[in-house]
């Protein structure tokens, strides 16, 4: 008997999901049927968050009470519960619950080092993602891959829906700006899924080492990337709603500013404000969550700006906020504080260089198309569900 693996058993899983295209969206780790036995009898490592449910109950106890031995969980941002907050350095630990332990690939480690990989037999992904390349759960997924290629350790991904899978939009990422909000030579909305960007930086050699990923995909059932997915676990403390996912791309890059998008209120990622009255007629006063060692932009005082939660349609990806905000400052520094984190961000200089030119945004994105054009045609080799044109 020999053993299929890589790209090949991606396509044989996928083929095997097809055929029942109800709207009854079912994720990789809701197909029990299609893993349980390929983890039989293995030490399983689990990299999963707070988001890695099947149904009502965690896969972590899911799996316990499949009897699969899960001796290792590996946390990504915002630790294995999901509560810690934006850049807050992630411990390792023991889940309290099952008496597992947790190792942070949030701290000064953020790869999974040999000695952590050798009782392991295998790894499992099974972390929802939110569509945005500076989103940095699929920067860890990127370097799971790395070790799994580099300790000849396989990796199944549990696929899971893209909330923002329905379009591309923004610049790609050039060589020089590549971080761990930006590990790939894709736009700022990637339009895959984890499973489909998984083959993607598999297929594309990004990789750090000379050997690819042993990596299988479960895909998620009846999914297609014109569908409109809700999530139904917030994927972080500040991404509570699906408003706030659907805005997320377009505010990140108020990050790079004085300007607050609402850190620190009951409404993150769906206001944008600052200390000067002219900005807007919506007030709001951003404070630090208590216990929080991070202190909110903007800390205690008013903020006046926009309420986009008012908004009738919520827009894909747009610079239109962030240009409005810089053309109300009379000097680019009281407003832009962070460039090269902007720069970062962007996965680019030249952005900042078209504002400060006066390009508009139709102009500004005229510019990306050629790159665009480009990603969407290497994107296509790595679907696994219907496109959304």
């Amino acid at each position: 008997m020999f053993k299929i693996t890589g790209f090949l058993a991606v396509i044989l899983i996928a083929l095997s999901c097809t055929g029942n295209m109800s709207n009854d969206i079912r994720t990789g780790a809701s197909q029990p049927d299609k893993y349980l036995s390929l983890l039989k009898g293995k030490k399983i490592g689990l990299v999963v968050n707070h988001t890695s449910m099947v149904g009502e109950i965690h896969l972590i106890d899911f799996l316990l009470q499949e009897g699969m031995e899960v001796v290792k969980i590996l946390a990504p941002e915002h630790g294995f519960r999901g509560t810690a907050l934006e850049g807050e350095i992630v411990e390792d630990g023991v889940d309290k619950k099952t008496g597992i332990p947790v190792i942070s690939l949030y701290n000064e480690n953020r790869k999974p080092t040999p000695a952590q990989l050798t009782d392991v037999d295998l790894l499992i992904f099974d972390v929802q993602d939110v569509g945005a390349r500076f989103y940095t759960y699929i920067s860890t997924m990127h370097l799971v891959m790395e070790a799994c290629a580099e300790n000849n350790k396989p990796l199944i991904v549990f696929d899971r829906p893209n909330p923002n899978g329905d379009y591309i939009d923004g610049p790609v990422r050039e060589p020089e700006y590549q971080s761990f909000v930006g590990m790939h030579p894709i736009p700022v909305v990637h339009g895959c899924t984890i499973g489909e960007l998984a083959q993607m930086i598999n297929g594309e050699k990004w990789l750090n080492t000379n050997e690819q990923c042993d990596l299988t995909v479960i895909p998620v059932l009846n999914y297609s990337h014109n569908m409109k997915y809700s999530l139904p676990v917030p994927p972080s403390p500040n991404l509570p709603n699906d408003v706030a996912v659907r805005l997320y791309p377009s505010l990140c890059f108020f990050e790079a500013t004085s300007v607050s998008i609402g850190r620190g209120t009951d409404f993150p990622f769906q206001v944008i404000g600052g200390p000067k009255p002219e900005l807007g007629d919506f007030r709001f006063v951003p404070e630090r969550n208590p216990g929080s060692p991070i202190r909110p932009l903007n800390e205690d005082q008013v903020c006046y700006g926009v309420d986009l939660r008012m908004l009738e349609e919520i827009p894909t990806f747009t610079l239109k906020y962030f240009l409005d905000f810089y053309h109300q400052y009379e000097h680019e520094k009281d407003f832009l504080t962070r460039e090269n984190w902007l720069n970062s961000l962007a996965g680019t200089s030249k952005l900042i260089q078209q504002i400060r030119e006066g390009l508009s945004e139709a102009e500004i994105r005229a510019s990306w198309q050629p790159e665009l054009e480009q990603y969407q045609q290497m994107r296509k080799k790595y679907l696994l569900y219907p496109d959304f044109n």
